[in-house]
């Protein structure tokens, strides 16, 4: 066998091997999600869980790991659509009300009313007015949410500009992944540096003590999928958690502070 064909075959195997201990960490991890899920059922608990960052930052691969073996009858999915007439003329949070989490329920939502802080404000969406109103409102909002029990616990999957790239080209020219393929995706290279800018005014105008962000550097999509749900279980408390397996890398799930702005710690 040629030395090409060693290498070739050596990159396989670690290839395979390197997928064959994910999926091992990955079951390991669920089976801890669904002794949360039986905590949430139990104790009445309510929790929402925010999914934000830029367009093909593996949001939706992240929540379909975490909710792959959960009860569907107290979990849910919500990703709202472009608001209707109707949406428009109500209250900026009303339909997100509609979809909050109650007894029993974790609900994660892949985007939320964080819209108008990101692409509603960078693709002109809304208007000055109406984005400051939600950023001088939105921690209010939020406080009251943990003040009637929900908890609220939010991530941003931070992606770098070649990434993104690339994971959009593939998504192009992918058939199995031409429902994610909208026409802001032609925008989202073009923009990056107002989205950047809009990411870290959000960022720092939103995390406080009580409802702090979670930055997940999302490049790995493995390592951030798994590191999601390790920091998501270190959270919460639930019988029989296993404390070892629920301890997150810190260097890819963080709080937020603004030092990870001005030391570079996010995507520029």
């Amino acid at each position: 066998m040629s030395k090409a064909s060693l290498d070739e075959h050596a990159a396989g195997s670690g290839r395979r091997s390197a997928s064959k201990a994910y999926k091992h960490e990955l079951r390991r991890l669920q089976v801890e999600l669904v002794k949360l899920q039986r905590q949430v059922i139990s104790s009445n608990d309510k929790i929402l869980v925010i999914l934000e960052g830029r367009d093909a930052a593996g949001k939706d691969g992240a929540i379909k790991r975490i909710v792959q073996h959960l009860s569907p009858r107290e979990v849910r999915v919500v990703a709202l659509g472009k608001p209707s007439d109707r949406d428009q003329s109500a209250w900026y949070f009303q339909r997100y009300v509609a979809q909050l989490p109650v007894c029993q329920e974790l609900v994660l939502f892949n985007r939320s009313w964080y819209n108008r802080a990101g692409v509603e404000r960078v693709m002109g969406f809304c208007t000055e007015a109406e984005h400051e109103d939600f950023m001088n409102s939105v921690v209010d909002f939020e406080m009251l949410l943990a003040g009637s029990g929900i908890r609220l616990i939010k991530y941003y999957l931070d992606i770098s500009k070649d990434e993104q790239r690339r994971r959009l080209k593939d998504r192009a020219t992918d058939p199995l992944k031409q429902w994610k393929i909208s026409p802001i995706d032609e925008q989202a290279i073009h923009y990056w540096k107002q989205y950047s800018a809009a990411r870290n005014e959000m960022l720092t105008r939103t995390s406080t003590p009580g409802t702090p962000w979670r930055v997940v550097r999302t490049d790995n999509k493995r390592e951030a999928r798994l590191n999601i749900i390790r920091d998501l279980l270190g959270q919460l408390q639930y019988k029989g958690k296993d404390e070892a397996l629920t301890r997150a890398d810190r260097e890819v799930v963080f709080p937020f502070h603004t030092a990870c702005i001005e030391s570079g710690g996010l995507a520029p």
